[in-house]
C-alpha cells in the first residue's frame, strides 16, 4: 500500500499536537485529506482531497512544529561562519 508515508505524517502530526487527534482518508480516487476528531461531534475536514505527495507535505507542515535540536558544536560552528563572513575579503593587486 502506498499510503504508508501518508500514515506516518499523520503519526507525526499527533506525535506533535498535545489536543486534538487527526487521521487521514483516503477516497476511491487515490486521493488523501485530513480530518480532526472530534470525539463525539463528527470529524471536520481539514483540506481538500490531494495526492499522496501533497498531503504528506501539507502535514508536515500543519500543527505545530517541533523545535530544531542544535548543539553546542551547532552554535560554535555558526558563529564561526559568521565571523567568516563579516571579515572583508583582502585582493592583492600584482601591478
Amino acid at each position: 500500500m502506498r499510503s504508508t508515508r501518508a500514515t506516518s505524517a499523520v503519526e507525526r502530526l499527533n506525535s506533535r499536537s498535545d489536543g486534538p487527534r487527526y487521521s487521514m482518508v483516503r477516497t476511491a480516487d487515490e486521493l488523501f485529506y485530513l480530518v480532526q476528531s472530534g470525539g463525539a461531534s463528527p470529524a471536520v475536514k481539514l483540506c481538500d482531497p490531494m495526492t499522496l505527495d501533497e498531503f504528506a507535505a501539507f502535514v508536515n507542515a500543519y500543527g505545530p512544529q517541533k523545535p530544531r535540536r542544535i548543539s553546542k558544536l551547532d552554535v560554535a560552528f555558526e558563529k564561526q561562519l559568521g565571523a567568516r563572513n563579516a571579515t572583508p575579503k583582502r585582493s592583492e593587486d600584482n601591478d
